[in-house]
C-alpha cells in the first residue's frame, strides 16, 4: 500500500533522473523531498529507475525519459519538496 501523496507512473514514462547540489541552498527543497517523499514513490513503483544525481554546484533539475528517447526537463530551484512531489507527478502524467 502507498503512502498519502505516493502515487503509480504511467506506461508512457520510462525513466526520471534528479540531479542535485547537495549543499546549495536551491537545492534544499528536492534534498528534503529525497529525505521524505521519495521512499513512498518507490514503494509505489518498485521496478520504476529513478535516479539521483548529485553534483556540486549544479542546479537542481528534473529529467523525464518517455518512449522512443524524448526527455523534458523541469528547473527545481528554490521549489520546496511538496512543489518537486508535484513537479514529479506533472511530468508522470504528461504525454508526447
Amino acid at each position: 500500500m502507498a503512502s498519502k501523496g505516493a502515487f503509480a507512473f504511467g506506461r508512457q514514462l520510462k525513466e526520471l533522473r534528479i540531479h542535485l547540489c547537495q549543499t546549495s541552498r536551491t537545492s534544499q527543497g528536492v534534498r528534503d523531498f529525497i529525505s521524505n517523499g521519495y521512499v513512498p514513490l518507490k514503494i509505489a513503483n518498485p521496478k520504476f529507475p529513478i535516479l539521483i544525481r548529485e553534483c556540486s554546484g549544479v542546479q537542481p533539475r528534473l529529467y523525464a525519459r518517455y518512449e522512443q528517447g524524448v526527455e523534458v526537463s523541469k528547473a527545481l530551484s528554490d521549489l520546496n519538496s511538496t512543489q518537486v512531489m508535484e513537479a514529479i507527478k506533472t511530468l508522470s502524467q504528461k504525454t508526447v
